[in-house]
């Protein structure tokens, strides 16, 4: 029997990581895993030891995720909404939504555990990939659940219907009906970073700081795509992309990035300069790369909700 929340509390990274997939969001995922912990605690006396421990908090937080989802609708990409601006809008084109209705980025540390072996890593970094979890948000809940609890955890379809509570045939329908959407959508998810993938991000960073719009869009594929949450719009393709770096985007001249990693995917706290001094919080940048060339630059541009998830400081001095 356990004794301790100590002993329940060193899952939640585990936990975080799934309830990210499931739910798209940062904030979400951090809510939904403390009231899976506070439920767990509170019915330790249903604890069997049937199955692991991290098995049976996976359970409690898959339903409290489920629960979560029936109450709002799913999130989304700026790139799924409208077609893509020229590249030179005007502020009355900067419409924002509301923070609840965009995917947000997770922390690579706050999503993985610790004690995870490296093929498990690998497994759970690719699944937390934007383009992955964008096309999990495709998905019906339940299909959701059981996609993640079978491809990405391992379960057998035994053990998901006994946490959903239905038949080992509706696992299984579900799980080819998930599997059918997803191919549709060709979500490509490479594991790692090749050599010359970390040499491309390190132009991208060279590009930046100096603000060598031509060197920037020199690393962009021909169909790339460039969004700014929480704003709606967004924009496709080099020349675009450059149109906006050099007009209303060029208030990013002389920011300074520092690295991070979000999704599984190279990442950067973007610092704009103060006019007071130093450089005070713009963005997070997550970029999706496909072979060599960046395919998605995506910048979060809620710093006040990011930034202390992902220990990224509040300010850079002069």
């Amino acid at each position: 029997m356990l004794d301790t929340m100590a002993q329940i509390e060193v899952h939640r990274p585990a936990l975080m990581g799934h309830c990210y997939r499931m739910l798209g969001s940062t904030v979400d995922a951090e809510d939904a895993t403390q009231e899976s912990l506070i439920r767990a605690w509170k019915h330790l006396d249903r604890f069997d030891g049937r199955a692991s421990l991290r098995t049976w908090l996976y359970r409690i937080a898959t339903n409290v995720c489920l629960d979560e989802i029936a109450g709002r609708g799913r999130r989304a990409r700026p790139i799924e909404e409208g077609v893509p601006s020229s590249g030179a809008p005007t502020l009355d084109h900067l419409i924002q939504r509301p923070g609840t209705y965009w995917i947000e980025p997770i922390a690579d540390l706050r999503a993985i555990p610790s004690d995870a072996d490296p093929a498990e890593r690998a497994i759970l970094r690719q699944s937390i990939r934007l383009a992955f979890v964008t096309a999990l948000q495709h998905l019906a809940p339940r299909q959701r659940a059981v996609l993640l609890l079978v491809e990405v955890l391992g379960w057998s379809a035994a053990e998901v219907a006994e946490t959903l509570e239905t038949s080992v045939a509706a696992v299984n329908s579900a799980l080819q009906r998930a599997r059918a959407a997803l191919a549709q959508r060709k979500v490509d998810l490479p594991a790692t970073l090749s050599p010359a993938q970390e040499r491309l991000v390190n132009r991208y960073v060279a590009a930046f700081e100096s603000f060598d719009v031509d060197g920037l869009v020199e690393l962009l594929q021909e169909d790339a795509t460039l969004s700014m949450p929480p704003y709606a719009l967004w924009f496709q393709g080099p020349h675009a992309i450059r149109t906006w770096l050099l007009g209303l985007g060029s208030g990013c001249r002389g920011s300074r990035l520092i690295p991070t990693s979000a999704c599984g995917s190279p990442a950067f706290g973007q610092y704009r300069p103060d006019p007071a001094g130093g450089h005070t919080p713009w963005a997070l940048i997550v970029l999706e790369l496909s072979g060599e060339r960046i395919v998605s630059w995506n910048s979060f541009l809620d710093t006040a909700t990011l930034f202390p998830r992902f220990d990224l400081p509040l300010a850079l001095p002069a």
